[in-house]
């Protein structure tokens, strides 16, 4: 926190801390940290941090530094001298880790408070022939498609038409200049609640050749129960505008159909050997993603007709899913390979704040819900240590959360300035990031747009063309593909500047993935017998809906 406090804030501290201090002492419920901010903080800090009798924590004035840690390190211990007061005997750990997040979502919205208040479109925005002068590239915006029912997943197919999921149970074909031109029946019953619906879509890697005209589905449905639901992997081929030929490919047991309609995944990727991945969220159970013998909250690895490679790391496990390749996962809607390390790059949703970008490595625990840099929906802690022996560190997290989720690596030749950049969407953070990557780590971060909405999903075409989808506010509204293509010299005369350029994020402990095991090594968890357990947090009250759909 600030250093730069006034005397009030101490005799503050005085007056209050003496119950606060007792019920930290008791091991009570954690408290949400915005409560604890306005009971201790507020005063001299104003509401928003905009300052009062003490100066604004909006700026980039820090005494005792800015990272996570001196602020952590300000809150916990005061400072000496001067009339910052200790909180170590009002706040516990786990309370002081969220209170540094909460501090971090109100200066990331200049004191509007969680999400910047910036609120999302009632009607889809008109982007296209929106030119914008980036930090490298002068881009357009063409408008592909529109009115498409919250489109989740693209493929182009090889005579450059566009496939696409809608998450009401739709797939549409696109021609580009044209819009859709053609709908596929015969999916199977979608479950559409909440997360749940038609999710991801991939083609065969040799799709066209004979045999290989596989077309692979993720959605939710219905289970045995009223009320239950879990995601379930098919294939299929389209013949005559119709899904034929369904095969199932990943299905959970009976008992692994639960109420609650969040944390579905999926997200696909076929690699260059051609081993497909797939990602499952943990279903709003945190400890399942510790668990090896459950399937969710992890990114799994099979062949192409659902066979489990004989070299996936816990084929040999008992009661280990076999299909696993990496553990820890709380919900990954973004999967990609690095085009000239072969490596498997991955985004996932924390909770509030915490979203990480990950490198996928066989076997490794990416430490959810043990280890995370956000903390609960409703402003309690989940856990204070952010790191841990045996688990993964991100590359890069995103404390507050923008809700990352679809990933591409630029390839094309349409812009050479962004080759071999890092392409990302985010659904809450209504942004669409272009990201300039040295090894593993990520040394610079630009906006190109952050106000169109949902950016849910990012394709390279075989034009060179960025292809872009956009969900519109929470449920089945309005949705629209656009691309991105270079915009000439006249258009760039009139050109809007992009939105922001952002210095190197936050930078987890380095090594940045040093923490885990390396390839082979032993993994801590055991499959049946008791996961590892994250710090004890307080039943969670229902929280007001937001557009985050994480």
């Amino acid at each position: 926190m600030n250093s730069r406090l006034v005397s009030s804030l101490a005799l503050l501290g005085c007056v209050l801390a003496s119950p606060l201090a007792l019920h930290a002492q008791r091991g009570g419920d954690p408290r949400a940290a915005n409560v604890l901010f306005s009971q201790l903080c507020a005063n001299c800090h104003g509401m928003r941090m905009e300052g009062n009798r003490a100066p604004s924590m909006l700026d980039e004035v820090w005494a005792h530094g800015g990272e996570d840690a001196d602020l952590a390190r300000s809150i916990r211990d005061g400072w000496q001298g001067s009339e910052m007061p200790s909180f170590k005997g009002v706040f516990t750990e786990p309370e002081i880790r969220a209170m540094v997040v909460y501090i971090r979502e109100v200066r990331a919205s200049g004191g509007r408070g969680r999400g910047g208040g910036r609120g999302f479109s009632q009607t889809p925005p008109n982007p296209d022939g929106r030119v914008v002068k980036s930090e490298l590239a002068n881009y357009k915006i063409e408008l592909v498609a529109k009115d498409l029912q919250t489109p989740w997943g693209m493929q182009f197919l090889p005579d450059g038409r566009l496939v696409v999921s809608e998450r009401t149970g739709r797939i549409s074909i696109i021609k580009v200049g044209q819009g859709v031109v053609e709908t596929v029946t015969g999916l199977p019953p979608v479950w559409v609640q909440q997360d749940g619906g038609l999710l991801d879509l991939v083609l065969h890697p040799k799709y066209g050749t004979p045999g290989n005209d596989w077309v692979y589905l993720a959605f939710s449905e219905v289970g045995p129960k009223t009320g239950t639901s879990a995601t379930r992997i098919i294939r299929g081929r389209i013949r005559d505008s119709k899904l034929v030929d369904q095969e199932t490919l990943f299905q959970p047991k009976p008992e692994q159909y639960w109420e609650g309609n969040i944390h579905y995944g999926a997200r696909f990727l076929f690699d260059k050997a051609g081993f497909l991945y797939y990602s499952i969220g943990e279903r709003g159970h945190p400890n399942d993603a510790q668990d090896l013998s459950s399937p969710y909250g992890k990114i799994h690895r099979i062949r192409d007709d659902g066979s489990i490679p004989d070299d996936n790391p816990f084929v040999n496990t008992p009661n280990a899913v076999k299909s696993i390749w990496t553990y820890g996962n709380r919900n990954a809607q973004g999967l990609a390979q690095h085009p000239v390390t072969g490596e498997i790059w991955e985004t996932e949703h924390g909770e509030r704040g915490g979203d990480e970008i990950n490198i996928l490595v066989k076997g490794h625990n990416y430490g959810w819900p043990v280890i995370t840099y956000g903390i609960h929906d409703n402003g309690t802690p989940i856990t204070d240590i952010t790191e841990k022996e045996g688990m993964d560190q991100p590359i890069t997290y995103y404390t507050p959360s923008i809700a990352t989720s679809a990933i591409e690596f630029y390839t094309g030749d349409k812009f050479p300035q962004w080759k071999g950049n890092l392409f990302l969407a985010a659904l809450a953070g209504q942004q669409f990031r272009r990201i300039e990557i040295d090894g593993h780590k990520v040394v610079k971060q630009e906006i190109l747009f952050n106000d169109l909405n949902r950016v849910r999903e990012v394709v390279q075409g075989p034009d060179g063309y960025l292809y872009v989808a956009l969900n519109f506010q929470f449920n089945n509204s309005p949705g629209q593909i656009i691309r991105l293509v270079p915009a000439t010299a006249a258009e760039a005369a009139n050109a809007i500047a992009a939105p922001l350029t952002i210095a190197p994020p936050p930078a987890p402990p380095a090594p940045a993935r040093g923490a885990g095991p390396g390839p082979g090594a032993p993994v801590p968890a055991v499959p049946g017998g008791a996961p590892a357990t994250p710090a004890p947090s307080a039943p969670v009250a229902p929280a007001a809906p937001t557009p985050s759909a994480k």
